[in-house]
């Protein structure tokens, strides 16, 4: 609950009686009772506002503890990210090249936000030396400390579908079985032969879970590129996976 003061003076008549209590005047007989009643109703009012502040925590002034539902930060999401649903589906993880490490990861430890990303290629495994195809996995999970995510998580995505062109649009869809809530995010207007591009979104508590699934594949390939609806399997799969390993 906000802190909201106690009014003095304006809201609650002189000496801070409660409003509609008898004038507190100086002559007469009344005026030690209407002293009295107006100190009274100043420590009714005093007690009640004490109990409020103490059932909301107001006192202390400590936020609501964070429900991290059992997610541990980790300084590598690249080891609890799941890749078996891919491996099944035919792909392999691409070689590093270089200074190119595969897979990348970064992390950040805050006292308001952990952020944790992992980005891992792959490659079909029917795939040529000539083919051209590009596919990725990018994958991020912050737990918020400070700041509950639900009341703004569905309407980050749901914004996709305002996002559109001649080209593509996005359908935004809810998924069940991962977490408090999730959705997938798929983009349409893509050919079957260029491949897709999925998001798929998991708030768990207050962990916040983001996988990208986004591959091309040239025309002229051996290989073929997946559905949207078979990116979303492949991508539920490892969700429902690394998720669990999060919390170990």
């Amino acid at each position: 609950m906000p802190s909201v003061p106690v009014p003095v003076g304006g809201g609650y008549g002189p000496m801070g009686t409660a409003p509609g209590a008898p004038p507190t005047g100086f002559g007469g007989g009344g005026g030690g009772k209407g002293w009295l009643w107006g100190l009274g109703g100043a420590v009714v009012a005093s007690a009640v506002w004490a109990g409020v502040l103490f059932a909301t925590g107001g006192f202390d002034g400590d936020d609501a503890e964070a429900d991290l539902a059992g997610y541990r930060y980790t300084t590598n999401l690249c080891t609890p990210t799941d890749t078996q649903s891919f491996k099944d589906s035919g792909y392999q993880q691409k070689d590093g090249t270089g200074s190119t490490s595969n897979p990348q990861h970064s992390s950040s430890e805050n006292p308001a936000l952990d952020s944790m990303t992992c980005n891992i290629d792959f490659e079909p495994n029917d795939a040529s030396s000539s083919d051209y195809s590009s596919v990725w996995l990018y994958t991020t999970a912050s737990l918020h400390k400070k700041t509950d995510p639900a009341p703004e998580f569905e309407a980050q995505y749901r914004a996709y579908e305002d996002q559109k062109t001649s080209s593509y649009s996005y359908q935004v869809s809810p998924v069940s079985g991962l977490g408090d809530e999730a959705y997938v995010v798929k983009q349409e207007g893509r050919t079957s032969s260029t491949g897709a591009y999925v998001i798929l979104a998991v708030r768990d508590g207050w962990m916040t879970y983001q996988s990208t699934w986004s591959e091309y594949v040239s025309s002229s390939a051996s290989a073929t590129a997946k559905t949207p609806e078979e990116a979303t399997d492949m991508l539920k799969k490892s969700a429902k996976a690394t998720l669990e390993k999060m919390k170990r």
